[in-house]
C-alpha cells in the first residue's frame, strides 16, 4: 500500500496486535509513533510508492553459551523487543539504496556482487554479501529503497550488525518471493559478515535475530544446527530482563574477539580436531601440561570454559523444561563466573584502566546476591551486562547502575519473534 494507506492502517489500530507482539503492550503507542515518523522520513528521502512495507529485525540477548558457537558449541539466546525498523519499497532498478538514521545513504549495484575492498567493515559490504548469497542459492534478487531507524545500540553486544544483515535478507526474501528459511538467512548473514565485512563471528547472533523468541541452538553440525524452542516467562517468575550498557564501547575490539576462537582451536588442534566440541574436561586436564606449553595458560582456560559452558546450557534448558526458574538462574550466573575466571572477556587486556563491565558486575552481585542472575553479555571486553532482576528490585538496580554507567544505561527488555515483515 502507499504511504497514506500505511498511515491509516497504523492510526486505525489495525496493526495494534502485531505491534504489541513485537514491542510489548507498554511499548505500543511509542511503536506506532515510531512507525509513522519512519514513513515521513522515508518520504523525505525517496518518492512515494504504491508498494510500501514495514519490516522489523530484532536485537538479541545471549543467555548462556558465551563464545562457544564458533567451536560447534551449544548456546541459549533470545530475540528481544528492540529492533531495526525499515520502511521499504521494491525498485525496478537492480540497485539497493538504504538510508539509515544518522548515516549516509548506502547504494549497492546488484550487477556486481563481488567483494569490494573499499566496503570492508561498512554496511554496503553486508548488503552486497547478502545479495551474493541469495543469488548463489538460486533465489531471485532485486533492488529496493529503504529507510531504517534502529534502537539497537551499536557496539552494545545486542547485535546491531546481525540485525541489519538479517533485515536485508528478510527484505529480499519477502519482496522477491524467496523461500529461504530463517536458518538459511542466518547462515547467509554470517557469511556476509565473515567474508564481505571481514569480521570473524560465530552464528549465534544471526540465528537468534532470524529465528526469534528463546531457543537453544546446538552447532555441532554447522550446516544443520539443531534449534530447540524454549519457554521462558520472566514476568510469571516475577522478574524482568535488564541489559546494562557499561559505557565501554566494544566496536573496535576485533582482535580481542578473534583471539578467543583462535586459542580454543589451537587447543583442539593438539587433539587433531578442528574444534573443541567432543573433547572432554578430563582430556583437557590429562593433557594440561602439554596444552600450557604449546598454547599457553589462557588457551587452556578458554578451552575449560567451552567444555563446561556446554554443560551449563544443557542444564539451564532442562531447568526451563521442568519450570525450575531458580535452577535456570543459577546456571546463568555460573556462566557469568566462568566468563570472568576462564574465558577472560571482561575487559581488554591492553586497557586495564577501563573496566566498566567489571564494575557493573560487581554492583549487580552486591544488589542481587542469590536472587535472579547476572553475567557479561555478548562478546564482552566492553559493551553490556545482562541481569535477571526481581521486579521489586528494579528501581534500586536501575538507580545503582545509573550511578556507575550514566542515565538511561538500563534497557528493560522482553522476548519476541525474529525478523519479519510487519505489514
Amino acid at each position: 500500500m502507499d504511504a497514506q494507506g500505511l498511515r491509516s492502517t497504523i492510526q486505525s489500530g489495525a496493526l495494534d496486535q502485531k505491534l504489541t507482539a513485537l514491542y510489548g503492550a507498554d511499548g505500543l503507542e511509542q511503536a506506532k509513533e515510531r512507525c509513522l515518523n519512519a514513513i515521513e522520513t522515508y518520504l523525505g528521502i525517496f518518492s512515494n510508492s504504491p508498494s510500501l512495507s514495514l519490516f522489523s529485525s530484532p536485537g538479541r540477548v545471549e543467555l548462556l553459551g558465551n563464545h562457544t558457537d564458533h567451536n560447534a558449541g551449544i548456546v541459549m539466546a533470545g530475540a528481544v523487543n528492540i529492533d531495526i525498523l525499515a520502511v521499504v519499497s521494491p525498485s525496478e532498478e537492480p540497485v539497493i539504496r538504504i538510508k539509515s538514521e544518522g548515516y549516509d545513504l548506502v547504494t549497492v549495484d546488484l550487477r556486481d556482487l563481488s567483494p569490494q575492498p573499499e566496503e570492508t567493515t561498512h554496511s554496503a559490504s553486508l548488503i552486497r554479501g547478502m545479495a551474493f548469497r541469495f543469488q548463489q542459492a538460486g533465489r531471485k534478487i532485486g533492488g529496493f529503497t529503504a529507510y531504517t531507524t534502529s534502537n539497537v545500540p551499536k557496539g552494545s553486544g545486542l547485535s546491531s550488525s546481525a540485525a541489519f544483515e538479517v533485515l536485508t535478507g528478510t527484505i529480499l526474501n519477502e519482496l522477491y518471493g524467496g523461500k529461504a528459511t530463517p536458518v538459511e538467512i542466518a547462515k547467509d548473514a554470517q557469511f556476509a559478515e565473515n567474508v564481505y565485512f571481514d569480521k570473524p563471528s560465530g552464528l549465534m547472533d544471526q540465528m537468534a535475530c532470524a529465528v526469534g523468541n528463546v531457543v537453544k541452538i546446538d552447532f555441532q553440525k554447522a550446516d544443520a544446527p539443531v534449534i530447540t524452542p524454549l519457554s521462558l516467562d520472566l514476568t510469571a517468575a516475577g522478574c524482568r530482563l535488564v541489559v546494562v550498557s557499561t559505557g565501554d564501547n566494544h566496536a573496535d575490539l576485533t582482535d580481542c574477539y578473534a583471539a578467543i576462537p583462535q586459542e580454543m582451536k589451537s587447543v583442539a588442534a593438539l587433539f587433531d580436531q578442528p574444534v573443541l566440541r567432543g573433547i572432554s574436561l578430563e582430556q583437557l586436564m590429562e593433557n594440561a601440561g602439554k596444552i600450557r606449553a604449546k598454547c599457553g595458560d589462557r588457551a587452556l582456560l578458554r578451552a575449560i570454559h567451552f567444555v563446561t559452558e556446554n554443560d551449563r546450557v544443557e542444564a539451564a534448558a532442562a531447568a526451563l523444561e521442568k519450570s525450575d526458574f531458580s535452577a535456570f538462574c543459577r546456571e546463568v550466573s555460573a556462566s557469568g563466573r566462568s566468563s570472568v575466571l576462564a574465558l577472560q572477556n571482561i575487559y581488554p587486556p591492553q586497557d586495564p584502566q577501563h573496566q566498566g563491565v567489571t564494575l557493573d558486575l560487581a554492583a549487580a552481585s552486591t544488589l542481587l546476591g542469590e536472587e535472579g542472575a547476572f553475567r557479561v553479555h555478548g562478546g564482552g571486553f566492553g559493551g553490556t551486562i545482562l541481569a535477571v532482576v526481581p521486579q521489586q528490585k528494579i528501581p534500586v538496580f536501575v538507580s545503582r547502575m545509573e550511578q556507575l554507567s550514566g542515565k538511561g544505561c538500563c534497557k528493560i527488555l522482553s522476548f519476541r519473534q525474529g525478523a519479519c515483515k510487519v505489514i
